[in-house]
């Protein structure tokens, strides 16, 4: 971006005391142009603050000055010296220089709204600058972007930012709702289970268990010597009923 260095001025036809403290800011401006050359600019801005001394309105002074405090990143300190440049000269090609390198301070900081407003008013004093013209885009150019981004949008874009975040609450909300849902039923299930097998135990409880044998050897054996007989006297009575004769066992 481009700086504006000014020259000094001298001027003619002064004399007594005016004409030598005049003098003494020229050279003072003078010197702290080489200073500023050599990117030396905190010495620099001191000079030119020595020549404002002098000639507190004098305009290479000022100038230079916010140039200076605009390469140490003192941006606004630098703004309000170019301010005050604009304000002690008449000359166009001076404002619209003042104002050029406002919006330059302006673009350091990426406030690209202000740095608009400052290159439009370097192109009402100064038309043909091709520096402020490209400057100007470039910056108007920023600030859309950033508007589209949602940093100083439109009022619309704004709205619909609201209404996305609107929405966002309402699906978390009903999220939130439907797994406090799913919660409950799965407890539900949980607790039927649990009454289910408490109930399926409480029956096996109720059905009679079948008891171990506890009779002794000799009592198994009278129990199947009189079943046998019981069988015996049972197949002779349907013996006799049929006429089957009894069997004889053979004598040898």
């Amino acid at each position: 971006m481009k700086k504006y260095i000014s020259l000094f001025i001298v001027l003619v036809g002064v004399c007594g005391n005016t004409a030598h403290a005049q003098n003494q800011a020229d050279a003072l401006i003078r010197q702290g142009n080489k200073l500023y050359e050599q990117q030396k600019y905190n010495d620099a801005a001191a000079d030119y603050q020595k020549a404002l001394t002098k000639n507190p309105n004098y305009t290479p002074g000022l100038f230079n000055l916010g140039n200076s405090l605009y390469q140490q990143q003192k941006f606004d300190a630098s703004r309000q010296v170019m301010t005050a440049t604009a304000n002690a000269t008449k000359d166009k090609t001076a404002k619209a220089g003042v104002n050029y390198n406002i919006g330059n301070t302006y673009m350091a900081e990426k406030k690209w709204e202000d740095a608009v407003n400052s290159y439009k008013q370097t192109l009402r004093n100064n038309p043909q600058d091709l520096d402020a013209k490209y400057n100007l885009s470039y910056a108007e150019q920023m600030l859309k972007k950033q508007q589209q981004q949602g940093g100083g949008g439109s009022k619309d874009q704004k709205k619909d930012d609201k209404k996305d975040k609107n929405k966002d609450k309402q699906n978390q909300k009903q999220n939130k709702d439907d797994k406090g849902k799913d919660k409950d039923k799965d407890k539900q299930n949980q607790d039927q289970q649990n009454k289910d097998n408490k109930d399926d135990k409480d029956k096996q409880d109720q059905q009679p268990q079948s008891q171990p044998s506890k009779l002794t050897q000799q009592q198994a054996d009278q129990v199947l010597n009189a079943l046998q007989n019981e069988e015996k006297k049972l197949q002779d009575k349907l013996n006799k009923e049929k006429g089957i004769p009894a069997r004889m066992d053979k004598d040898w």
